[in-house]
């Protein structure tokens, strides 16, 4: 069915940053188009220009939509959406000065959140899950990446996976889900050590998950005391030779390596980015890897930013997610997320709205949407408002409304 909606305030093509590839971009990038028009149908754009140009034959199927901004679709690449239980107490612990580490050996952080999900029945985490899914989807986000890993069991995170397969059915086509396995998120106690763990239940579980399709891509938590460089040549090396893609968390708490090891097996993105090195941004300058960064995740630990400028200066294709989770960050609004940090990032317009859009969909593997061009799939975010500034202006106030 042909839709043709007139008038718009603006429309925030990206039609430069899809032609720079998302990298070296200034504010002309975001080609924007003034009392524009555009027309499309359930799998393509197939037109976009001005309103007075809208050619004869779409004009009986208007829809006037002054006073609103159109965008590409935002794009959370990076969330731990199907968890139970919070870590509230622990937010206070570190505003007292209890460092994440710290709490961790305590038994709190990831192993806290693996005790309450697996207390948890299938129905509580699938409804807790939908709840949180609505919230992130009324701020104007469209796509959703969504990581299992707090199961850290084979039989749990074969549930979580499978939980996360059927939001995905229950969303689609309104809600884009994508669904990341992520047990090697952290190393059970009850394993000698992640090599142990790995071996006996992330791989023979993700073996048993590829055939059934219902995972996207694999990521595993790359960090010093939780799974070295071997532990991700083992899963990234099996992950390939099942044909499923690759995501890591990289260079956060240290300076690991982690952005260069993603480079090496051409994962779709290495997130966090911390403490990355040089080496590691020149790595992913020359890489078709997305670096993606989770600015939310560094105000929550009151821990220095990544260094974007210098990414964004390398050449390497950046994008920004939430990272909402129970504890490193409690904050499920990207938009919020990214207003906020686009001063402390030193990032422009077109750097800010390709990270949410253009780039966070390539760090999914997502090359068909970001852009608003024609042959471009037709996955919008609505705003009622005078212009994009005026989104990013207004910290936390929500202007998205849902498509006509």
């Amino acid at each position: 069915m042909l839709k043709a909606l007139t008038d718009l305030n603006e429309i925030v093509t990206l039609k430069g940053a899809h032609q720079k590839d998302g990298r070296r971009l200034t504010s002309e990038d975001l080609s924007i188009i003034k009392d524009g028009a555009i027309v499309y149908d359930e799998t393509k754009i197939l037109w976009v220009g001005e309103t007075s140009r809208l050619p004869e034959q779409y004009r009986t199927l208007t829809q006037s939509m002054k006073g609103h901004v159109l965008t590409p679709e935002i794009v959370d690449s990076h969330t731990h959406i199907v968890f139970a239980g919070d870590r509230a107490q622990e937010y206070a612990d570190r505003l007292s000065g209890v460092s994440y580490e710290e709490i961790a050996k305590r038994g709190g952080g990831i192993l806290l959140t693996m005790k309450q999900t697996n207390e948890a029945t299938r129905e509580e985490l699938f409804q807790s899950a939908c709840e949180r899914i609505e919230r992130i989807y009324s701020y104007g986000i469209g796509t959703i990446e969504i990581k299992s890993g707090y199961g850290l069991n084979f039989d749990k995170e074969y549930e979580v996976s499978l939980i996360i397969s059927d939001l995905k059915k229950k969303y689609a086509p309104r809600i884009q889900i994508f669904n990341t396995y992520l047990a090697a998120h952290d190393v059970p106690k009850s394993f000698e050590n992640s090599a142990s763990y790995l071996k006996e239940v992330v791989i023979p579980l993700l073996e048993k998950l590829a055939p059934l399709k219902v995972i996207d891509a694999v990521d595993i938590f790359h960090e010093k005391n939780y799974f070295d460089a071997q532990d991700v040549e083992l899963l990234f090396s099996r992950a390939k030779e099942l044909g499923i893609e690759r995501k890591i968390h990289a260079d956060e708490l240290n300076e690991n390596g982690g952005a260069a090891l993603a480079s090496r097996f051409e994962a779709l993105s290495a997130d966090h980015l911390l403490k990355i090195s040089p080496e590691g941004i020149s790595a992913l300058a020359q890489s078709k890897t997305v670096a993606s960064l989770l600015p939310g995740t560094a105000f929550f630990l009151g821990k220095p930013l990544a260094p974007a400028r210098a990414l964004l200066d390398g050449g390497a294709k950046v994008a920004i997610a939430s990272d909402y989770n129970p504890g490193s960050c409690h904050c499920d609004n990207l938009l919020l997320i990214a207003s906020v940090a686009s001063a402390q990032l030193k990032i422009n317009q077109a750097e800010l709205w390709s990270g949410i859009t253009l780039n966070a969909a390539a760090a999914l593997g997502l090359l068909k949407q970001g852009a608003i061009i024609p042959g471009m799939r037709p996955r919008f975010s609505l705003f009622k408002t005078e212009s994009l500034s005026h989104i990013t202006y207004n910290w936390g106030r929500n202007f998205s409304v849902t498509l006509p």
